[in-house]
């Protein structure tokens, strides 16, 4: 299998099936073909009397200012060390390659202007794993993602550093390794790299792939904590939720019923005098189904952006380019701050079912240890879950909603969709170890309901957890522990299905 950059259409999955190696790419006689007309526009433009923004005239407040042939070079390499001003620490070389790979695929649509050349030497770092190193801080998402972009492509023109392996390298040692000589940039190449949303966009991808696993595993901790209250599944029947079709709430209704099915555990409380569950077992389809919602919704938003022309301006002809909004961050921005809150409240209700199983109810030992006094048993992680929920809520407050003015009003209405895309990231890393903490709980409250078995699934997650965190008998030091469950998180070791 390869994927054909320009013509195929990439998906969360395939991108990161590409970032992994497990996916070959290749370049199609077709895609040179359409950059190499592109470019014959340019070149054409470039040399012509009309001002046409971005290939011979200046950039921002400075669009009407024509640029001479002889002047056009010089103008793009200044372009981008006058725009790599980012600050902070270095973004995940991940994220960095998910920028190259999503870059490669847009100039190779055909409408960008630059040279093939240009797309070689791109492909060449990524082949090669040479990932340039990316400041996270300083895009504003309008236009596009500037600072961010302008780091990664510093490499091309011998500025910058790379990552090799885990070691920061300057680009000139790298070049030299290689036998590489750095470009010089031509008409319109310097804005086609740096206009675009490709540092917003790695961050969707990266995170949508987080959350794809996380919503599988909430339902997971979330039905072991069922399982540990000894909850009642008939708020999970499919009736009930096919008069109210969320499309998220069926799905987690549906695999809830998977997750319970064969239970000894539930079966040997049926006829218990318990009416209701409190709402953070109960409406598990309801609060996960909606973060499910937001995720399909983010998803099929990201999709169409990785697929898409984000530079400025666009080639239309030999005597016409668009100078347009498509680097504008605002339709993913809108979308992460949705995903941010989906992932938060996620945490938010598991953090309420630690907190269940901590109470001492319906044959559960408080704090889940049956020598309380002299222990704290699992009081304390909890402090630990309130913390991480509180942080998230803080996180909550959507960048999306903000901007201010940039390049002397001539960027008047940014998108700050970057923002969103970090702590979009920030919150699902938070949420990872929420969960993590409440399957211990869960696992915990399993020990007490013996002999009596769950489910399959719910048997083998038990298992994993406990090849790596016992039963907790009398208090012992449990940063080792969370970290374990962290880790098992992190890998995805979980069955979820």
């Amino acid at each position: 299998m390869e994927f054909k950059y320009g013509i195929d259409q990439l998906t969360v999955s395939t991108i990161i099936d590409i970032v992994d190696g497990k996916l070959e790419t290749v370049l199609t006689k077709e895609t040179v073909e359409k950059v190499i007309s592109c470019r014959k526009k340019v070149e054409i433009m470039a040399n012509s009397n009309k001002a046409v923004y971005g290939i011979n005239t200046g950039f921002g407040p400075l669009c009407d200012t024509q640029i001479s042939p002889e002047e056009t070079n010089v103008l793009q390499h200044n372009l981008l060390i006058t725009h790599a001003v980012g600050v902070g620490n270095p973004i995940d070389k991940k994220l960095s390659k998910l920028m190259m790979i999503c870059k490669v695929h847009a100039l190779c649509q055909g409408f960008s202007g630059i040279r093939l050349v240009v797309i070689e030497r791109m492909l060449f770092f990524i082949k090669h794993n040479l990932l340039p190193l990316v400041p996270e801080q300083g895009s504003v998402g309008a236009s596009g993602d500037l600072a961010p972009l302008s780091h990664l492509f510093l490499p091309l023109i011998g500025e910058g550093e790379f990552w090799v392996n885990d070691e920061i390298v300057d680009a000139k040692e790298v070049h030299k390794k290689y036998g590489l000589l750095p470009l010089q940039l031509e008409a319109k190449e310097g804005l086609a790299l740096i206009n675009g949303t490709q540092f917003i966009l790695a961050h969707a991808i990266l995170g949508l792939d987080k959350m794809k696993y996380v919503l599988d595993l909430a339902d997971v901790s979330g039905a072991m904590s069922l399982e540990g209250f000894q909850g009642n599944a008939l708020p999970f029947h499919e009736t009930l939720h096919h008069i109210r079709p969320f499309k998220g709430t069926i799905e987690v209704a549906k695999r809830m019923r998977m997750l319970l099915e064969g239970s000894q555990n539930l079966a040997s409380h049926l006829e218990c005098e318990r009416v209701q569950d409190p709402y953070s077992i109960r409406c598990i389809p309801q609060v996960h189904g909606a973060s499910r919602n937001a995720y399909e919704h983010l998803k099929e938003l990201t999709e169409i952006e990785m697929n898409s022309v984000t530079d400025n301006p666009i080639i239309i002809s030999e005597t016409e380019a668009i100078s347009g909004g498509n680097f504008h961050g605002q339709p993913l921005a809108m979308a992460l701050d949705y995903g941010a809150l989906a992932a938060a409240e996620l945490g938010n209700i598991s953090d309420r079912r630690c907190y269940l199983l901590l109470e001492g109810k319906y044959g559960l030992p408080r704090l889940l240890t049956e020598k309380g006094g002299l222990n704290s048993g699992f009081m304390i992680p909890q402090y630990t879950t309130a913390a991480l929920v509180t942080e998230n809520k803080s996180l909550c407050f959507p960048p999306s909603a903000d901007s201010v003015p940039t390049s002397l009003g001539q960027e008047d209405h940014v998108s700050m969709g970057s923002i969103s895309g970090r702590k979009f990231n920030q919150i699902l890393g938070n949420l990872e170890k929420i969960l993590a903490i409440e399957l211990m709980y869960a696992a915990q409250a399993l020990e007490f309901r013996r002999p009596n078995r769950c489910s399959d699934i719910i048997e083998k997650n038990h298992d994993i957890i406990r090849t790596k965190v016992s039963k907790l008998e009398d208090d012992r030091l449990l940063k080792d522990d969370i970290n374990a469950m962290i880790s098992l998180v992190k890998n995805r070791v979980f069955i979820t299905s």
